[in-house]
């Protein structure tokens, strides 16, 4: 059986990792449209690895028409079982500086389409437990790592997922600095719903980038900001996740990788066959 792969959905800047070998783009079709571009495969300290440009190559897909389903499901399709999420953030508390890492633990959905962060419908009814939504045994792998490569790294916090693409009001902003949530971001809970439903291990690396708005000493968020912070935090994201891949075990057996155990509700005998195929990578297990 051949050994499960490592995904990482990221900016372009990071599949250029010093020992990526063996490149090749992947198109994959999907029964959910078209993922954000081609996966990059190839092998990194001696692991196949599984590499997609959120925005895709160019940046050309805004975060509020990222295919979530897509993209993971093409991930699972390539056989990858865990995935590190490295994405940009906005600060909402004093003590995430630019260039600062957080490793979130929790989300809160502030997006409009929650509905198209499921595989399921269509004939098929499941619910899965999202009471930690990040894979608390990859987050502690990305925690040990960043810490050896001497990032200023903050173990834990809530993802604030707001739908973009305009950035926050000063009122928002206020509003979830006073609610005490730490980051605020655009992409990762929609890819942490459909990772967890796909039993695929899935952790963020959230790079600090700006403090939103809500801090009126300093200059509100601007693309400009977010792209000079992104390029220096960059070198520090390819150190840290070259670390990490050689300790994710060759062997997928945590809690994450059995999530649709005990959450498909319909009976196995009347599942239609048209959704079936459509979750043939996802299911396959249960079949």
């Amino acid at each position: 059986m051949a050994t499960p792969k490592i995904g990482i959905i990221g900016g372009s800047g990071l599949y250029g990792i010093e020992g990526f070998t063996d490149q090749k783009w992947v198109r994959v079709k999907t029964p959910f449209g078209k993922p954000s571009d081609d996966y990059l495969t190839g092998k990194l300290a001696g692991r196949e690895v599984v590499f997609l440009p959120r925005h895709a190559r160019g940046h050309r897909v805004m975060p509020s028409e990222l295919n979530h389903r897509a993209n993971i499901w093409g991930m699972k399709k390539l056989g990858v079982e865990w995935i590190i999420s490295v994405s940009a953030v906005g600060s909402l508390q004093k003590k995430y500086q630019p260039m600062d890492i957080v490793l979130p633990d929790q989300f809160l959905d502030r997006t409009k389409r929650s509905f198209e962060h499921t595989f399921f419908g269509r004939g098929i009814v499941a619910h899965v437990a999202f009471a930690d939504p990040i894979c608390e045994e990859l987050r502690a792998l990305v925690l040990k790592a960043a810490r050896k490569c001497k990032a200023k790294t903050h173990n834990g916090g809530t993802y604030v997922n707001m739908e973009g693409p305009a950035f926050s009001t000063r009122a928002e902003s206020l509003t979830n600095h006073k609610a005490g949530y730490d980051v605020i971001g655009m992409t990762n809970l929609g890819e942490a719903k459909c990772a967890r439903e796909a039993e695929i291990a899935y952790a963020t690396m959230a790079m600090v980038t700006d403090y939103d708005c809500w801090k009126t000493d300093e200059a509100h968020v601007t693309v400009e900001m977010v792209i000079g912070w992104l390029t220096k935090n960059a070198e520090m994201a390819k150190r840290i996740v070259k670390e990490i891949i050689p300790a994710i075990p060759k062997v997928a057996n945590w809690k994450c990788h059995r999530a649709l155990k005990s959450a498909i509700m319909t009976d196995r005998k009347v599942w239609p066959k048209k959704t079936i195929k459509e979750l043939k990578p996802i299911l396959k297990k249960y079949l």
